[in-house]
């Protein structure tokens, strides 16, 4: 058997280790510092280590960090310096107990989920999903042998339905994209506890600046990186934290009460030292997915998505007021049918909002003109501070067609319950001012008006 006390715990102290700061610090200093001090050149800005390979002193060296009994780096498929320091910062800021970086949002989605789930297990998700994540539940994984069972995010008790001895985990979005649901966590991780099942949060539309999920009983939480952490639209890139929570042990769940015969027979819930242990989920995500299917993420992605967290709680604050000021407007223009944006006082998602996102109801504004379909494609073609393009979490304001774009792979149906109308504009409201923002929807709107008329 492994000799995990000494084999596995160097790997994970990589990630563990706090540089500056501590957790007691306030987000905005953890923003800045965490992670990260300066070494023997005394730099004070975030190096980038671009390298694929380490050098090893001696051939003894190299055998240890192969297998994992001495702290060092290998190969920047498993593990990086900048990578290291980006994991750091994220779950500090995330009150997580550790992280993982990955190549893309997607690639996060999709490790998180597999982690969990072999061939013939099943997984039980929200209906309300991002496109590209709903296109993963609903025919990659089934392809290859795992079974995506949806429910009704806003109906929490239709996972007990749904449940079985094969279920291994229910996967959320905190805020549905583009509907803006805000799922109640607090709920969906009370049903699932009661069947001992890990719960996975994607977090993207919050950061971990507007809610840190595990403080409302979620296990995993995975983010874009590439959206309003990294913040200009420049890296791609996501990140998956561990929150320690969830007891493995006891999990039953084949990939960590059974002995992995891709690593030494190592079982996950049980041959870990107790302080490892909390962390099993982490440390089988690096050195079973990631090292095998190989979705690392790039030493330059993760440098620019460490300059966007430093400034991170200041663009937050100001996507929030803009997109709030962006949909009063909206809601009092003549031609607007209705907006969704859980910061305005009448939303379904109001009280979701003070709850989970501390009020400030998030960066994204959704509408629907009285105009239809015709008239949202002019309005999108009429703006011009507003960039055309499939993204969120700019620091420029972004606008799209949902239906016709990032979820035009989904059926009619399917958009339905989704919370998608044929006519939906998603707007992702930047950091301009606001006067010229609404200024630009104003202008934009007449020319729209102009289609229906």
């Amino acid at each position: 058997m492994l000799r995990v006390s000494k084999t596995i715990q160097p790997l994970a102290r990589r990630s563990l280790t706090r540089a500056y700061v501590t957790t007691e610090d306030n987000f905005d200093t953890i923003a800045i510092h965490g992670g990260y001090t300066p070494d023997h050149t005394t730099a004070c800005a975030l190096p980038i280590y671009r390298t694929s390979s380490y050098v090893f002193n001696s051939t003894e060296h190299a055998s240890n960090l192969f297998a994992l009994r001495e702290l060092g780096n290998i190969y920047t498929r498993i593990m990086n310096p900048t990578q290291a320091m980006l994991e750091t910062r994220v779950s500090m800021l995330d009150k997580g107990a550790t992280a993982v970086a990955l190549a893309s949002g997607q690639c996060a989605s999709f490790y998180s989920t597999l982690n969990l789930c072999r061939a013939g297990d099943n997984i039980i998700t929200g209906s309300n999903l991002y496109g590209g994540t709903h296109t993963l539940f609903e025919h990659a994984l089934p392809s290859m042998g795992i079974e995506c069972r949806f429910f009704d995010s806003n109906n929490p008790e239709e996972i007990n339905k749904l449940t079985d001895s094969k279920t291994r985990g229910v996967f959320v979005e905190l805020v549905s994209n583009p509907a803006l649901q805000i799922v109640d966590l607090e709920k969906v991780s009370k049903v699932a506890k009661n069947h001992n099942l890990p719960v996975i949060c994607d977090a993207t539309f919050a950061t971990p600046y507007l809610c840190n999920t595990s403080e409302f009983g979620v296990d995993v939480s995975v983010h874009s990186l590439t959206k309003w952490i990294g913040g200009h639209g420049t890296g791609i890139g996501g990140i998956v934290v561990d929150s320690g929570t969830f007891d493995w042990k006891n999990s039953g769940n084949p990939n960590f009460v059974t002995p992995d015969k891709s690593y030494h027979g190592l079982t996950w819930g049980n041959d870990l030292p107790e302080s490892l242990a909390p962390i099993a989920y982490a440390l089988r995500l690096r050195t079973v997915p990631l090292r095998t299917l190989g979705g690392c993420i790039s030493p330059d992605n993760a440098w620019m998505f460490l300059q966007g967290l430093e400034t991170l709680p200041l663009r937050m604050e100001k996507h929030c007021s803009n997109a709030l000021a962006v949909a009063e407007f909206l809601k009092s223009h003549p031609d607007v049918s209705w907006v969704k944006y859980p910061g305005l006082k009448d939303d379904p998602n109001y009280e979701l909002n003070q709850k989970y996102l501390k009020g400030k109801g998030g960066s994204v504004v959704v509408c629907e003109l009285k105009g239809g379909l015709e008239s949202g494609k002019k309005l999108i073609e009429s703006l011009r501070i507003f960039r055309h393009l499939a993204n969120v979490g700019d620091a420029k304001s972004l606008a799209i067609h949902s239906a016709t774009t990032t979820h035009s792979q989904l059926s009619v149906e399917a958009q339905a319950k989704a919370g998608i109308t044929p006519g939906m504009v998603r707007f992702a409201i930047g950091i301009e001012n606001e006067s010229d923002i609404n200024n630009n929807l104003s202008q934009a709107l007449v020319q729209a008006s102009k289609v229906s008329n």
